[in-house]
């Protein structure tokens, strides 16, 4: 082993080993370095896949509930067996952060399980799990240390009542009634799982809406959906606290001055959003500057104050996704290997896996409205949509925004079943700068729910076909 590496990259989510894999793709020596023990970062180990999991085994078990007998499929004894369930999602975890220490052996990455910290530029200190410490050398450093969960204040997480989003996915039994604090992505997508498993979930909100950063007309469609599945919204209402009462809690929530209520639970969700990692990492020491927020700073092309330091993900600035991180982490490496890397903002999607899913990408009317910018509008139901038909999954529709002079697609906004994967047309379409029509007269095979989305784009020059 050398101690010697072109490029020291701290993390090991998607936006650290993806950094590492692209640095051996493109011949630089690197070494990419995380404390949990398990490659893959919060999103394999304890986010977006094992979440992903139960969202997927949860909607499988509601459906043979209540759906089945519907489509004239007959079933009975339907039974959840947790511990089955649970052990599913840690086997499909197992894999995959198996499969990210192989990818980075095979690009000739070294993984190094300790604790890093920046002493100098281009030196960094592995404290590992036994005490011992290496010092590596590197021409260039990579931080990508991602996110933490971010704190309720006068709250307390125990993970075992109280619980983060990585305490929810360990649960031990079904709560009879869940408080899920935080009406974001996080929150909406674990309080359906435990939901459709047999809880009574309120969720709690602090703004006057659900999924800040959504189109506003999707979000509030989205909310009458969740709603008529069963879940309670308490919207402008902040925590003002929680007590423990013998085996249960009590969750007390005020909207206004005046309103004022307590909310019995048997477990509490905080799921109020993330906050960066950036502590411990010798920043400061080495006078890396960091925004209001804590996160690293850098300029367009993820450099820092200081040379031959880089940070990429959840650690700077932006959306805190997976997929971002990845881009991020691409784009730098290139760009320390001499190369133009570059990440395209606007053509980044973003998804909520609830059932049914919500996906968006580019600008949403609010957005285009306080910029001032022309649009168009293009909808489309899929109420209207052959394949929804089919397969029971009416509940949604597309809406497609386009400049009004050029007809540029600027932002696409998908609520409806498989939303997740057909948002990937209107990414490429935004990187692609096409324009609605590109779309309407593209050819979508028929059925599919896909056929959606280029009906929404008809719709912008008042050609749908379909309703």
């Amino acid at each position: 082993m050398t101690d010697q590496f072109d490029v020291v990259v701290i993390g090991g989510g998607p936006g650290g080993y993806n950094a590492a894999i692209r640095a051996g793709q493109l011949g630089l020596t690197s070494a990419c370095i995380d404390k949990r023990g398990t490659f893959g970062g919060t999103c394999l180990n304890v986010g977006c896949i094992p979440s992903k999991a139960l969202l997927f085994t949860s909607e499988l078990f509601e459906k043979a509930e209540k759906d089945f007998p519907k489509l004239g499929i007959k079933t009975t004894g339907v039974s959840l067996d947790l511990a089955a369930m649970m052990a599913h999602k840690t086997k499909v975890v197992g894999e995959l952060t198996r499969g990210v220490e192989f990818l980075l052996k095979k690009n000739k990455s070294e993984g190094i399980v300790g604790e890093a910290r920046i002493v100098n530029p281009g030196q960094v200190l592995v404290t590992r799990p036994d005490g011992t410490t290496r010092t590596l050398m590197a021409k260039n450093i990579v931080i990508a240390t991602g996110s933490d969960v971010a704190p309720l204040p006068g709250v307390t997480v125990d993970e075992e009542t109280i619980v983060s989003s990585t305490g929810s996915l360990a649960l031990k039994s079904v709560p009879k009634r869940l408080v899920v604090v935080g009406a974001g992505y996080i929150g909406l997508e674990l309080g359906s799982v435990w939901r459709r498993l047999g809880s009574d979930v309120t969720v709690v909100e602090f703004l006057d809406r659900i999924t800040p950063g959504l189109d506003g007309e999707v979000a509030k469609q989205f909310q009458r959906i969740l709603q008529r599945q069963g879940m309670k919204f308490l919207l402008s209402t902040k925590v003002a606290g929680i007590d423990k009462k013998g085996e249960s809690l009590r969750v007390n929530v005020e909207a206004g001055a005046s309103e004022k209520q307590t909310l019995e639970a048997d477990v509490v969700l905080v799921a109020i959003g993330r906050k960066p990692y950036t502590d411990g990492l010798g920043l400061d020491e080495i006078g890396v500057k960091r925004d209001p927020r804590g996160r690293v700073a850098t300029d367009a092309h993820y450099k820092t104050n200081i040379a031959g330091i880089w940070a990429v993900g959840d650690c700077r600035e932006g959306p805190m996704l997976a997929h971002k991180a990845e881009d991020e982490a691409v784009a730098c490496i290139e760009n320390i290997a001499g190369r133009a890397g570059h990440v395209n903002y606007d053509a980044i999607p973003a998804v909520v896996y609830t059932a049914p899913e919500v996906a968006s990408v580019g600008k949403t009317e609010e957005e285009l409205k306080t910029a001032g910018i022309a649009y168009k509008t293009g909808k489309f139901p899929f109420t209207a949509n052959a394949r929804a038909k089919t397969i029971a999954a009416t509940d949604g529709f597309v809406k497609v925004l386009a400049d009004a002079k050029t007809d540029r697609v600027l932002g696409v906004h998908i609520l409806g079943a498989e939303a997740g994967n057909m948002i990937s047309e209107a990414a490429l379409a935004i990187e692609f700068g096409a324009s609605s029509e590109d779309i309407a007269r593209t050819s979508h095979p028929h059925p599919t729910l896909s056929e959606a989305v280029r009906q929404a784009s008809m719709a912008v020059e008042g050609w749908a076909m379909q309703m």
